[in-house]
């Protein structure tokens, strides 16, 4: 579902230059789902190989991640691990919500409504065991680090945020700044333009920052207030948040009454809401330890990727070559080791 806090924070646009040299945290199953949503062919279907297998999720990875290291971003890739029992309901809604997109993407590819077809298989992602291995594979073979979470990657990217390992999370969703990330960066993997729903109109995606500290000035407010706030909104703890309270009456209630129990409207929403084990998830969250971390940044392997995308994946060999050479001049362009950027 997604926290919805954008009509609480201000965010500024930032140019992918401006990240030379930055190493950002990447929340792997976030932006891999977007690749999935959005790379898809003429009547909505996913990429695939000669054998049939999806690979909207490798060109995603390799043609952006190159993009951004032209741009001399370094990357991490945090992926999650084992969710907790509260996000079980959550999970059974998203879930249930694809079973529906597929329906509906089925039905208008089968009556010819292209268009229908195209919105709808948006919605279909699955995000498979398989595509999350060739995921770590390809990352490997390009020479960026990824990381296993303990449980929710936002909850590790924010912590390596806040220990100054990173500069910046990255991710579309806004559950960052609750795990309290210095910084979070949205829509850095996409590009292009957005259509307006229900509208012909388009508007440009372009890289956007989102302050932690601001957020909370500007709202006057602590961050376990901002984890209450939260709460009453609608966490994927929590999915439907609480009757009748949206992002800006959510703020208003706890500028008012400070903290959750204190408002007397939702006395008997909250005694069915686990509140107090919502707030520690993201006040006192499982993170991987830096002790365990392993993060290298290494040379991209040149001749494995083009074996592994174009034999095995029937990636265009031109493409990827060029993309490829690319980057090996770029890294040379700007006269740094290849360890540096790698």
């Amino acid at each position: 579902m997604g926290l919805n806090l954008k009509p609480l924070v201000i965010s500024n646009p930032i140019k992918i230059s401006q990240l030379d040299g930055k190493v950002v945290a990447v929340d792997a199953f976030n932006i891999i789902y977007q690749f999935l949503a959005t790379i898809r062919g003429p009547t909505g279907e996913l990429l695939a190989n000669s054998q049939g297998e999806p690979t909207s999720h490798l060109s995603g990875l390799f043609y952006r991640n190159v993009n951004l290291l032209c741009e001399g971003v370094r990357l991490i890739y945090i992926f999650d691990g084992k969710p907790h029992i509260l996000k079980t309901k959550e999970i059974e809604r998203r879930k249930k919500v694809k079973e529906e997109a597929s329906e509906k993407y089925n039905l208008a590819l089968a009556e010819g409504r292209i268009d229908d077809a195209k919105k709808f298989s948006q919605g279909t992602s699955v995000l498979t065991s398989k595509m999350i291995e060739e995921s770590k594979y390809l990352l490997h073979l390009m020479g960026i680090p990824y990381v296993d979470a303990i449980s929710e990657g936002e909850a590790t990217a924010a912590s390596l945020s806040k220990k100054e390992l990173v500069y910046s999370s990255v991710s579309q969703d806004y559950d960052s700044i609750l795990f309290g990330a210095k910084r979070l960066i949205r829509n850095l993997t996409v590009s292009g333009k957005r259509k307006i729903p229900n509208r012909n109109v388009y508007v440009d995606i372009v890289p956007e920052i989102i302050e932690y500290a601001q957020v909370l000035k500007i709202n006057n407010i602590t961050h376990e207030q901002l984890v209450d706030i939260g709460i009453l909104i609608g966490t994927d703890f929590n999915p439907h948040g609480f009757s009748g309270i949206g992002p800006k009456n959510a703020l208003k209630l706890i500028q008012k009454y400070k903290k959750l129990e204190e408002i007397e409207k939702i006395k008997e929403e909250l005694s069915m809401t686990p509140y107090n084990e919502i707030r520690d998830i993201f006040l006192n969250p499982k993170v991987t330890s830096i002790e365990d971390l392993s993060i290298d940044f290494r040379q991209i392997e040149k001749e494995k990727i083009m074996k592994y995308l174009c034999e095995e994946k029937s990636f265009s060999i031109e493409r990827v070559a060029n993309h490829i050479e690319r980057l090996e001049k770029n890294i040379i362009k700007k006269s740094e080791s290849l360890d540096k950027w790698f």
